[in-house]
Formats: C-alpha cells, sequence, structure tokens
C-alpha cells in the first residue's frame, strides 16, 4: 500500500518571530495596530491559512470597508500565505467572486465589503461555523455601529465535538488617536509590557481583548535597503515615523480641513444638477508614493464638493494608470495632473487619456488652492477610504523649534489632497501662480 506524501514544515522559519502572543491567543478579540513592514498582515493571513486547515469546522469572514480593495489586500495576502505553506494542492481559488475553499472540508473563507452590508448580515456558513473574522485595515473603519454589526455576525451555537472558539482580528495602521478603536481597545490603566519588539498594549482574559503594537522591527526578513528607508523617515518626517514606523497613534493638531463629513449620495441625482460639474485630479507616484487620482463633483455656485471615487495604488505604470482611468470610465474627462512629471502627462495622452493637463505650479499655488477648499462644504462617500484617511489627517507642520505651527502643510498623507487641489484649481480667483 503506497504511503501519502506528508510535508513537515517549520513554522518557525516560515512565520519568523515575535508574534507568539498573537499567535496563540483564543479570546474574542485579537487587534494589532502597527507600522508598515511590521508584517502583520501577513502573520495574520498564514495563522489563518494554517488554523483553517487545522480545525476542520472553522469558516473565515474577511471585511474592508470597501469591497473592491480586498483583491489587492488580503485575498492576495492569503494567496501568499497558501504559497508560503506550500499547500496550494488543497486549495480552491475564486476571483468572481472572491472565495477561497479548503477542498478536503469544504470550508470556505468569505469575502465582504461594508459597503454592502446585507452581504454580511446574511452569511451563512456551509459546512461548519463562522466563527472567524479578520478586518483589515479597521481604521477604515470610521462608525463603531459598523464594527457592531460585524461583532454580532460572528455569532451563534459551534459545531459540536470541536475546539472551536470564536474571534475577530483587527489589523491596522493607527493614523489617528481620536479613532474609536484607542478607546475601546487600548486605553487601560495597566502599564504596557514588552514581549521582544512587540509591545501588548492590553491582555485581558475576562474581557477576551488582546491589543499590540508591532514595528518594522519585528520582521527580521527586511532587508538592508528596507531599513534604510525607515532611518531615512526618522530623520526626515519625525511624525510620519512614529505612525508609519513605530506604529505609535497619530497625533492630529492643527488639521487644515475641518469642513468635512463622511456620508453617502446618489452620485447620479448630483450629476444632473445644473450648477454642478465633474473635477478630476492626479497626483503620480510611485514605489513609497502612491499614484493617487481624485473624483469630485463641484457646485461653485453653492460651495460644494462632493467626493465620489478614487484611484490610490503604489508602483503604477503610465500604462496601468492609463488602464485604471479607462477602467474607471474617466478616459474622457478633463484631468489636471502634477505639473512635475510632464514626460508621464505626455505619455497618458498617447495612451488615450487625451483632455489630461498640467497643474499650474509656484510658491503660492498651494496655500491658495488650500484657502479656496477650505470655503467649500466637503462631502465624502464612504467608499473613498483612503481620502477620508488623509483628509482627517492632512495637518500644518511645526517650527521644529518653538513648536508652532507654520504656514506650510506636512508632507505626508497628502497624495489625494494634492489631487484635489488640481482638479479644483480652475475654479479659484484668478491666476495665483508664480515663476519660481
Amino acid at each position: 500500500m503506497e504511503k501519502k506524501k506528508q510535508n513537515n514544515i517549520s513554522l518557525s522559519q516560515v512565520i519568523g518571530k515575535g508574534y507568539g502572543t498573537y499567535w496563540h491567543w483564543k479570546g474574542r478579540y485579537r487587534v494589532c495596530k502597527g507600522s508598515r513592514a511590521s508584517k502583520k498582515s501577513k502573520t495574520t493571513a498564514l495563522w489563518y491559512i494554517f488554523n483553517m486547515m487545522k480545525y476542520k469546522n472553522a469558516n473565515l469572514l474577511v471585511v474592508r470597508k470597501v469591497y473592491r480593495t480586498l483583491k489587492d489586500s488580503c485575498f492576495t495576502e492569503l494567496k501568499w500565505a497558501i504559497n508560503r505553506l506550500g499547500v496550494s494542492r488543497f486549495w480552491d481559488i475564486k476571483e468572481s467572486p472572491l472565495e477561497m475553499t479548503y477542498k478536503p472540508t469544504g470550508q470556505k473563507i468569505y469575502f465582504r465589503g461594508l459597503d454592502d452590508p446585507l452581504k454580511i448580515t446574511s452569511i451563512a456558513a456551509e459546512k461548519g461555523s463562522l466563527c472567524w473574522c479578520w478586518i483589515e485595515e479597521a481604521y477604515e473603519i470610521t462608525a463603531e455601529d459598523d464594527f457592531n454589526m460585524l461583532d454580532e455576525s460572528i455569532r451563534g451555537k459551534l459545531s459540536e465535538n470541536t475546539n472551536l472558539f470564536k474571534q475577530i482580528t483587527l489589523t491596522f495602521n493607527p493614523w489617528n488617536e481620536h479613532h474609536w478603536l484607542k478607546k475601546r481597545f487600548f486605553d487601560t490603566v495597566a502599564a504596557p509590557t514588552k514581549s521582544g519588539n512587540i509591545t501588548i498594549n492590553r491582555k485581558d482574559e475576562k474581557a477576551g481583548v488582546l491589543a499590540i503594537t508591532t514595528d518594522y522591527t519585528c520582521n527580521e526578513w527586511l532587508d538592508d535597503t528596507d531599513k534604510a528607508l525607515f532611518t531615512q523617515m526618522k530623520q526626515t518626517n519625525p511624525k510620519r515615523y512614529r505612525v508609519a514606523g513605530l506604529g505609535d497613534w497619530g497625533i492630529s493638531e492643527g488639521l487644515i480641513y475641518e469642513n468635512w463629513q463622511e456620508q453617502p449620495f446618489d452620485v447620479a441625482k448630483i450629476k444632473s444638477l445644473n450648477s454642478v460639474q465633474a473635477v478630476f485630479g492626479l497626483d503620480f507616484g510611485y514605489t513609497n508614493d502612491p499614484t493617487a487620482l481624485f473624483c469630485g463633483l463641484a457646485d461653485p455656485a453653492a460651495k460644494t464638493l462632493w467626493v465620489f471615487d478614487e484611484l490610490y495604488k503604489r508602483s503604477m505604470s503610465n500604462e496601468e494608470i492609463a488602464k485604471s482611468i479607462t477602467k474607471m470610465g474617466f478616459a474622457k474627462e478633463k484631468i489636471t495632473a502634477d505639473a512635475a512629471e510632464p514626460k508621464s502627462i505626455d505619455r497618458l495622452r498617447t495612451l488615450g487619456i487625451t483632455r489630461i493637463k498640467s497643474a499650474r505650479k509656484g510658491k503660492d499655488s498651494i496655500n491658495s488652492g488650500i484657502d479656496l477648499l477650505q470655503d467649500y462644504r466637503i462631502i465624502v462617500h464612504p467608499k473613498c477610504v483612503n481620502f477620508i484617511t488623509e483628509i482627517s489627517n492632512y495637518s500644518w507642520e511645526k517650527d521644529a523649534l518653538s513648536g508652532k505651527q507654520i504656514n506650510r502643510p506636512c508632507d505626508d498623507l497628502n497624495h489625494l489632497m494634492d489631487a484635489m487641489r488640481y482638479a479644483m484649481e480652475d475654479l479659484g480667483r484668478g491666476n495665483y501662480f508664480s515663476f519660481e
């Protein structure tokens, strides 16, 4: 009789170190805020694939605020984890709709967005129990009631004769200390403790809460080039380094825009208003910064700006930018783009983005654009999650010596903010460029 082939793997080598407490926690809530490159999402993805295969009746619900953002984030991370563990032959992966099935048992990983809440509240596992939920980029969820709805969806009796447990995992970058996540999971009278390179902010067996902070030093697989980026960030942008490097809460002081609100609206209805015109702005990025397309509807008479769509992605070639803009349906729209990249603008024209033009440039253009936008009421559709993150953190710089705010915005979390200024410049008050 032929013996079945067995693959033996070393978890310590595949997963790495630093997340022991996180890996073994079985309480109701497992919350991880952390910096970029702290391997929090990759560790979480590995945990789910490993434990889905270990617990034969477990099913997983993966959630982000907007469904369309799942494919390039959690879905990709889970595919990576399947390959990393060498178990791809056991998994059936579908992209339309997003779904993963563990073939030996029929267990499933479901993907849903909060932009379609009915698909979350009505979900039911075909086999076993829906006992786990992973909320990636939980910071995007601005309403605590939306989280409560998810919390309530992970309820009900578990399959009998199993060691299953119910758990919700939240992973995110902590951009703003005023977010409800901080008060709900992190604020405690107990002092934080260290476990290797990870900070345990709260470990409450009774409440079922583990809340930790991770940073890039937890990731032993970063090379010297990766580490050099954080060293440079620490020197040139200490405010960003505290959040993106160390995983600390962002402190939002001196916000530039406080004249905005998140609110659903009917795009077609707003477009039909006679006084409204579509405005689009494009800010180029590549390796460290995203390419950002701002999509708005402006009513100059009513001083109202509706933000209805966005593109926000790193490492995009001009060809990929053109393809994305075309897929979004905006190829024939007038788009005002960053003047610093005339070659990219010319290339996009040849690729079918025919009405793209260069933004006006000059020492006064940034502040003049901000002044214009501060006179508007800005209404942001909930699906524009990256815009919401930026506008809720976009702030004035502080003088290094006095600590006082100066009349210059921080060069951070400003890609859609810049694109919004470009989009709106033709609605400004005359020509506000200089030749410097």
